[in-house]
């Protein structure tokens, strides 16, 4: 097998070698083949195509034009899934068959990682510059090769996505489009923006302008870890928001790259910024001084009030950001709530007792149906939650709605008991799936909650154990990695806690199971390897990663305040996340 075949993250279902090999100088002609979809499957195609900074400067449509050299067909075809494709690549062109745009553009992402490193710049080299990553692949200056060979690849699991929290850290615009290119490179189909927190609310209100500019900002900003006693604060205001023309931006770049944005306003607790800009739609008395962003971590006991009003302005805020980023899945939250604001309001009492409700947990099921039923009658989304969601409402009259999705971070007990319970789930469990854990236990880590969850943890993840009933295995939808910015300050770092952590677990996203680390199977290479080949792509592209041996010395915490800390151990984490979670029902 040809060593460029050998590279491939995630790895495709079946790889058969060929004789020969394709020479390119230039863009090859991205043309239309057979079948009803084809020209937008083509399209898609193009799209990566164009992008690649070939040798000689040319645009697709240009070499269509121009009627010479290779060309890549395009088939729109019946006998694939959505997401699958088939590539026949040979000494005179390149063949895709996919039934649509998204295994179209899956089926260029792999042609582009079959290419020289240098197919990931951002511009064409200038000749005789070729890098040494390249050289050995490239037949001169300009030309590039693709190995014969024929794929046919698709994917086990539907949901493989990427949490960012962009609340506790904000990641500007032009950094989470960077991010969408190599994470959608990797195959990845969901982005999660985690928005709001009790540390800033990041997307612009017209309707309720407070939002953006109360809640967007904190005066200072938290340094020590939970546990650490004095707390130690870096004294400068932080902030940042998206207006809605920016987030429709990013959903629209997204949905060019097949990814899916799952916006997340976190309901009802995670608050504190939104109560600072209107503290009208809290519960209970104000705390003393009145609502402010925080700028610790935790959580905190603010809660949103679950009356009419205050559901009603949810409601039109919700409206704002669907209506910005047309969204079919919308995540509310419902986690870490502490219930006592709820209990001491009267008010909240006695709207309690009218609809009949025997206690707030009951009435925390109820608010989340609420605001579930409203995303699917007013704009046809479905709404996800966190296991609390789920878990506070079993064995109650209300219940979450039945097409809501549950995300269990706090272990796969909690997944199967969702699943069981009918639900759909994505599984994220703090081990392996929590990226703001540190890769390493190690002294020259930067700065972690504590860890660690190594990548060879993330390649030994099975997101559908063999041994829960097939009804409950049914019901996973797939599996993404999670970062929480609490100790993550700059984008830098944040590449930094994702790749190549995220090559693993698109890996094992695509493949629906485990992926051994060092042993290959099906004929393909060890992951450890194919990671280790993706790094170039990533140093072409500008992006930041850990090394496999251990940060680069500037990646390092140093000796100040983001000193490595041992932090959280993550055997004491999963015995907390039992005791939270019960040990699950099953």
């Amino acid at each position: 097998m040809d060593d460029r075949l050998a590279t491939l993250v995630p790895q495709p279902r079946a790889v058969q070698s060929k004789p020969g090999e394709l020479r390119l100088t230039a863009c090859p002609a991205v043309r239309t083949g057979v079948g009803v979809g084809a020209d937008a499957a083509a399209a898609a195609v193009r799209r990566v195509i164009n992008a690649i900074p070939w040798p000689e400067r040319q645009t697709a449509d240009q070499a269509s034009r121009d009627g010479s050299g290779p060309s890549i067909t395009v088939h729109a075809v019946t006998d694939l899934a959505a997401e699958g494709y088939r590539l026949d690549i040979g000494t005179d062109g390149v063949s895709i068959a996919a039934s649509g745009q998204v295994g179209a553009f899956y089926a260029a992402q792999t042609l582009r990682q079959l290419l020289p490193d240098d197919a990931w710049r951002s511009a064409p080299l200038a000749t005789g510059t070729a890098s040494s990553r390249s050289a050995p692949l490239a037949t001169g200056a300009a030309s590039w090769r693709l190995p014969a060979a024929d794929i046919e690849d698709e994917p086990a699991l539907p949901w493989r996505g990427a949490h960012i929290d962009v609340s506790r850290h904000f990641s500007t615009k032009r950094e989470l489009l960077a991010l969408i290119d190599g994470l959608s490179a990797l195959k990845v189909n969901r982005l999660h923006l985690h928005l709001t927190d009790d540390q800033g609310w990041r997307v612009e209100s017209r309707r309720f302008p407070a939002l953006h500019e109360i809640g967007s900002h904190r005066l200072r900003t938290r340094i020590s870890l939970n546990r650490e006693d004095p707390r130690v604060y870096e004294e400068i205001p932080y902030g940042g928001y998206y207006t809605l023309d920016d987030l429709a931006e990013i959903a629209s770049f997204a949905a060019d790259r097949m990814m899916t944005l799952v916006p997340e306003i976190d309901l009802p607790g995670h608050s504190a910024a939104l109560l600072a800009a209107l503290p009208e739609l809290g519960a209970g008395e104000p705390p003393p001084g009145g609502y402010r962003v925080s700028a610790d971590w935790g959580i905190l006991p603010n809660l949103i009030s679950p009356l009419p009003d205050a559901r009603a302005a949810i409601t039109e805020i919700l409206a704002e950001v669907v209506g910005a980023t047309a969204a079919r899945y919308v995540h509310i939250g419902g986690d870490e709530c502490v219930l006592d604001s709820w209990r001491a309001d009267p008010r909240i009492e006695a709207y309690r007792r009218e609809r009949h409700l025997d206690t707030a947990e009951d009435l925390h099921a109820a608010f989340l149906r609420d605001i579930a039923d409203s995303l699917a009658a007013d704009f046809g989304a479905r709404a996800l939650v966190w296991d609390e969601g789920f878990t506070s409402t079993v064995g109650r009259r209300t219940g979450l709605r039945e097409d809501t999705i549950v995300m269990a971070w706090r272990g796969m007990p909690i997944a199967k008991d969702a699943a069981i319970a009918g639900h759909d789930v994505v599984v994220t469990p703090v081990f392996p799936t929590y990226f703001d854990y540190y890769q390493e236990r190690g002294e020259s880590e930067p700065l972690g909650i504590g860890g660690p969850v190594r990548i060879e943890d993330v390649a030994e993840f099975s997101p559908v154990p063999a041994d829960w009933p097939d009804a409950a295995r049914s019901r996973v939808l797939g599996t993404q990695f999670q970062v929480w910015t609490e100790y993550i300050r700059d984008s830098r770092a944040l590449e930094y806690m994702i790749f190549p952590r995220a090559c693993a677990l698109a890996d094992v996203a695509w493949a629906g199971t485990a992926v051994p680390w060092q042993d290959g199977i099906a004929g393909g290479a060890p992951l450890q390897d194919r990671v280790s080949a993706h790094l170039g792509r990533l140093d072409a592209a500008g992006l930041e990663y850990r090394p496999l041996s251990g940060p680069r010395p500037w990646q390092q915490g140093g000796t100040g305040p983001r000193r490595f800390r041992p932090g959280y151990q993550v055997a004491d984490v999963i015995v907390r996340l039992n005791q939270l979670a019960g040990g699950g029902q099953s």
